[in-house]
C-alpha cells in the first residue's frame, strides 16, 4: 500500500502591500511583507501510479454565529454539498489539482479545510505549496504560475516579497501574534485589483495596504466588521491583502480574552464570523 504523506498548509498573512506598477499583461507588480501563521489546512497524499487525481475536501473551518449549517461545522465532511458550501472547487480549478499537474504526478488527497476561503490568508495557495514541496519543486517562477502567493508559501517564515510574487527575499523570523477576524462572505480578488485599476489608493490605513480602500469599495460590508474590531481591542485593524480578513496585533497572552470579546460583540451584533489567533513562524 502506497504510504501516506503529511503536509502542513499554514496560512499566510500579508503585513503590507503596495502595488508598485503593472505589466503589460495586466499583472500588477507588488511589493509586501509576508509572514507565516501557526494554524492552517492539512493535507494527506497518497501517491497513484496511473489513476486520476482525487480530491476529498473536509471541512473544518470554525465559524461563528448564525446560519452555520452541518456542512460548514466543524468536523463536517465537504466531499460535496460542503465543498461547495465552503466555495472550494473540487475539479481542475482546484490549486490543490492544478499543483499535481504541474508536477506531473497523479495522487489521492485529503484535504482538511482550516483557512476560510476568501479570507485573504492565503489558504489555497497554501496548499498548492504544500503538494510542490512533496514533489521535491522549489522553482518560484513555477510556483508563481499558480498564483501569486505560492512562492512564498512554498517559503513560508518571514518575507519581502516583489514582482508578481515570485521575488521572495527571506527576512529574520520576529515572534508576533495576530488575531485575524474573517466575515462569512469572501471578497474576490480580481475585484478589487479592477477597482484598484479604477480607482486607486484612496485612504488606507498608515499605508500600509494600498488594496484596502479598493476591497471596501467593492464590498462595503468590511467596513462594519472594521469598526466592530476597533470598537473592541481599541485598535483599527488591518486588511489583510485584498481582503477579506481584518487582523490586530496582540500578545500571546491577551489572545484568548480579545478573542471571546470580539466574538461576543459579533455574536451580539447577528454577524458570522471565524476567529483565528495566529502566531508567526
Amino acid at each position: 500500500m502506497p504510504a501516506i504523506h503529511r503536509e502542513r498548509a499554514r496560512a499566510k498573512l500579508t503585513r503590507s502591500l503596495r502595488i508598485t506598477g503593472r505589466r503589460d499583461d495586466g499583472y500588477h507588480l507588488l511589493e509586501s511583507e509576508m509572514v507565516t501563521l501557526d494554524f492552517g489546512d492539512e493535507l494527506e497524499i497518497e501517491e497513484l501510479a496511473c489513476l486520476p487525481v482525487e480530491l476529498e475536501v473536509v471541512d473544518q473551518v470554525a465559524w461563528l454565529g448564525p446560519g452555520r449549517t452541518a456542512a460548514s461545522a466543524p468536523g463536517g465532511r465537504a466531499d460535496g454539498a460542503g465543498a461547495r458550501a465552503l466555495d472550494v472547487p473540487l475539479g481542475e480549478e482546484n490549486l490543490v489539482v492544478k499543483a499535481l499537474r504541474l508536477v506531473g504526478r497523479s495522487a489521492r488527497v485529503r484535504l482538511v479545510k482550516r483557512i476560510p476561503p476568501g479570507a485573504g490568508l492565503g489558504g489555497g495557495s497554501a496548499d498548492a505549496a504544500a503538494v510542490l514541496r512533496w514533489a521535491g519543486v522549489g522553482d518560484p517562477g513555477l510556483a508563481v504560475g499558480l498564483s501569486a502567493d505560492v512562492a512564498f508559501c512554498v517559503v513560508g517564515g518571514r518575507a519581502l516579497v516583489a514582482g508578481v510574487g515570485e521575488v521572495v527575499r527571506p527576512l529574520e523570523p520576529d515572534d508576533a501574534t495576530y488575531l485575524c477576524c474573517t466575515p462569512s462572505f469572501g471578497v474576490s480578488t480580481a475585484l478589487v485589483y479592477r477597482a484598484f485599476d479604477e480607482i486607486g489608493r484612496g485612504e488606507c490605513r498608515d499605508g500600509r495596504n494600498d488594496l484596502e480602500y479598493a476591497a471596501l469599495a467593492v464590498e462595503p460590508r468590511l467596513a462594519a466588521l472594521r469598526d466592530l474590531i476597533a470598537s473592541v481591542t481599541g485598535e483599527r485593524p488591518a486588511l489583510a491583502g485584498s481582503g477579506a480578513t481584518w487582523f490586530v496585533p496582540c500578545t500571546a497572552e491577551a489572545a484568548p480574552q480579545l478573542r471571546d470579546d470580539v466574538a461576543g460583540a459579533v455574536l451580539a451584533d447577528g454577524g458570522r464570523v471565524s476567529i483565528n489567533v495566529g502566531r508567526t513562524v
